[in-house]
């Protein structure tokens, strides 16, 4: 569940461009972008405001957040203790102004020894672990559909009903059913790709006839022809460079798209790792090199951000909790994350003295889902909350696949330390749901803010950007600071605490994915509520002191 768009991919997305005689559009994912800084009946809030519209209260500040600054009010006074919260994620920027005093450090390991000091069978896993690591960075993967059809081409591709034997008929229509999904996931993936070629196309005949090795939009404008073709030629890319996108633009976003492995069959995303990402029992791989690569490691930043950037420190932005260590494990890339690097990650989070651990990741496909599940009862027997994003596709996950989760069959849980969070925005209206987010009645438990998040960039930046990625942190956050001021209370118990402590809200919203249709808010989730910290601190004081 990754999420990074350059400032242009935008423009690329909406773009349409005449060539040959058609005009087709452009079909690039894009962000959610339908934030409106009104708020309510309160007028507008300033840019500074916006940045931490998460942290508002509904009551106070009439915008939906999840009362921080309140909380933090609720709190003083009050001592609380050190929780250690696991980021399973793309890869941190763990020396982020806003993160380095933050950061968990393994107290048993000597750094740059190449010794496993600890005997946790990781060597010099100092602020984490990188499961994706070996001779060099790990990045790309193909989608977990991609490595399913791959692995049944061998034996089923280019067949037809009357080749298969009677014993493989049953394989051979599921093998069927798989491609069809392939195909339909890739679709915008080949199309995009075919537009791109076709902008490529463009830029050489228009250079061509100019005489320039490179266009500006002054080139364009200047350009006489009475050919037709190349006039449209023309006029589509005056459009593409007039929302906002230059020739060296298009052709960093062009490359970025051929690097893309997500569909490539022929990919081997685990060469660079070493093991067999087949053999749970193969766990003698990876490095301790957290931060990933460039690109990688905004996704893993940002959402570290959200939890536990350091309070009060004149710099960036506020986490939600404190009291707080960040234990980096890189398991997610670019493309589907591998259902064994999810169950080791969670494992070594919990023997490592994570409390909680924050999961912005999901699939649609997890033929090894048994090692997950044990994993995550693993991590229940050991008291520990896992926290996981929805995902972003706008579909109800009481129907759609949506993987990891703690209900195979989607109605009885296996495990009750799991907390699945839906995004909502900042408009208190109709819009409240982020019109990405997944939902359902019985698989999410409850909403928190995930629209146009202000959070920590790698390089000591920081930026805004959307997704139930954005959502699943808040929740992590507000987990961590009740676990460190009531530590009494088991994960279980949080759990319950976060979704019956919510801010209820009475209004039907449009359904997210389906075309104007509304529902009462409580329908799109278990809780039918808001996270709220303060809430959530008021009844854990209850709980655990009868007041």
């Amino acid at each position: 569940m990754r999420i990074f768009k350059p400032m242009y991919v935008a423009a690329l997305a909406t773009i349409t461009l005449a060539s040959c005689g058609s005009v087709k559009n452009m079909a690039v994912p894009t962000m959610d972008t339908s934030v409106s800084l009104t708020v309510a009946k309160k007028g507008t809030v300033s840019e500074e405001q916006f940045n931490h519209w998460a942290h508002a209260d509904l009551m106070t500040d009439t915008i939906p957040g999840i009362s921080v600054e309140k909380a933090y009010k609720f709190l003083e006074g009050k001592k609380g203790t050190t929780v250690i919260v696991g980021v399973i994620d793309s890869g941190i920027d763990v020396e982020h102004e806003d993160l380095k005093d933050v950061v968990w450090t393994n107290p048993k390991e000597i750094a740059g020894n190449g010794i496993d000091d600890d005997n946790n069978g990781y060597v010099d896993d100092i602020y984490g672990w990188n499961f994706l690591g070996g001779n060099g960075v790990a990045a790309p993967e193909q989608l977990e559909i991609t490595r399913i059809v791959a692995k049944l081409n061998p034996k089923f591709k280019g067949k037809t009903i009357n080749d298969i034997s009677a014993e493989d008929k049953a394989d051979f229509e599921q093998y069927q059913k798989y491609v069809k999904a392939y195909e339909a996931s890739g679709s915008r993936h080949f199309q995009t790709l075919d537009r791109l070629v076709q902008i490529e196309e463009t830029l050489n005949a228009v250079k061509k006839f100019t005489g320039k090795s490179s266009l500006t939009m002054e080139d364009l404008k200047a350009v006489e022809t009475e050919d037709e073709t190349l006039k449209g030629q023309v006029q589509g890319l005056i459009g593409l460079f007039g929302r906002g996108v230059d020739e060296e633009q298009f052709y960093e976003y062009y490359e970025a798209q051929k690097k893309n492995k997500n569909y490539d069959f022929d990919f081997d995303g685990r060469a660079i790792v070493g093991d067999n990402p087949e053999d749970i029992t193969d766990t003698n791989y990876g490095n301790g090199n957290v931060i990933g690569s460039k690109d990688d490691e905004i996704h893993g930043t940002h959402v570290a951000g959200i939890i536990l950037a350091t309070r009060n420190n004149g710099v960036g932005m506020n986490g939600v909790a404190t009291n707080a260590k960040l234990m980096s494990i890189r398991a997610v890339p670019d493309g589907d994350e591998r259902d064994k690097d999810v169950a080791l990650a969670i494992r070594y989070a919990v023997d490592n003295g994570a409390k909680v651990i924050n999961m912005s990741f999901g699939k649609n496909y997890s033929p090894n889902k048994e090692w997950v599940f044990d994993a995550i009862k693993y991590a229940e027997k050991h008291d520990v909350l896992l926290v996981h994003a929805a995902g972003n596709d706008s579909k109800d996950i009481d129907v759609k696949p949506n993987w990891p989760n703690d209900s195979e069959d989607k109605i009885t849980e296996y495990a009750d330390n799991v907390l699945t969070v839906g995004a909502m925005s900042v408009n208190y209206n109709e819009n409240l749901p982020a019109v990405f987010s997944n939902y359902g009645k019985t698989n999410v438990d409850v909403f928190a803010p995930g629209v146009q998040i202000y959070s920590t960039f790698p390089k000591n930046e920081y930026q805004k950007i959307s997704g139930t990625s954005m959502a699943s942190p808040e929740v992590a956050g507000i987990a961590a600071l009740v676990r460190s001021y009531y530590p009494q209370l088991s994960a279980s118990q949080v759990k319950h605490i976060i979704m019956n402590s919510g801010t209820k809200i009475d209004m039907e919203v449009l359904v997210p994915g389906e075309k104007g249709k509304k529902a009462p808010f409580s329908e799109l989730s278990i809780s039918g509520k808001i996270a709220n910290a303060y809430n959530a601190l008021v009844l854990a004081d209850k709980m655990v002191n009868g007041k």
